[in-house]
């Protein structure tokens, strides 16, 4: 079952107080980002959070959850959904305890044969 945005923005909304939180669709569900760094999944209009020591620190008890078959064990987060202040807190802690998101690498090809089309002019035979 997808998400709905409604959902989304509701989650977005609560933890406003953590930065910049957005959201962004992905296969009818949803990638949480805050401050550019994914931080949690909404999926089944559930709250997955990435699983860090800090995040874990801060919940009172974790539930653990897949946010789709195959997936990694997530913080299933339900309680602390109307807290938006622990919410935030939560979403700050897991996005300080996780890595900086890489830069997308754009592959350049810098073939002769490429070269020499951009070029006009070319090495096969006519």
């Amino acid at each position: 079952m997808a998400s709905d945005g409604d959902f989304a923005k509701f989650v977005t909304d609560q933890m406003a107080g953590a930065g910049r939180a957005t959201c962004r669709k992905m296969f009818g569900e949803f990638a949480v980002y805050l401050e550019g760094k994914v931080v949690a999944l909404i999926c089944d209009n559930q709250l997955f959070v990435k699983p860090t020591e800090p995040g874990r620190a801060l919940l009172n008890r974790v539930t653990e959850g897949r946010p789709y078959p195959g997936a990694k064990p997530y913080f299933l987060i339900e309680d602390e959904l109307d807290n938006r202040e622990r919410l935030a807190a939560l979403m700050r802690a897991t996005a300080r305890a996780l890595p900086a998101p890489s830069e997308k690498k754009r592959g350049k090809k810098s073939s002769a044969a490429t070269r020499s089309v951009k070029s006009g002019t070319s090495d096969l035979p006519l």
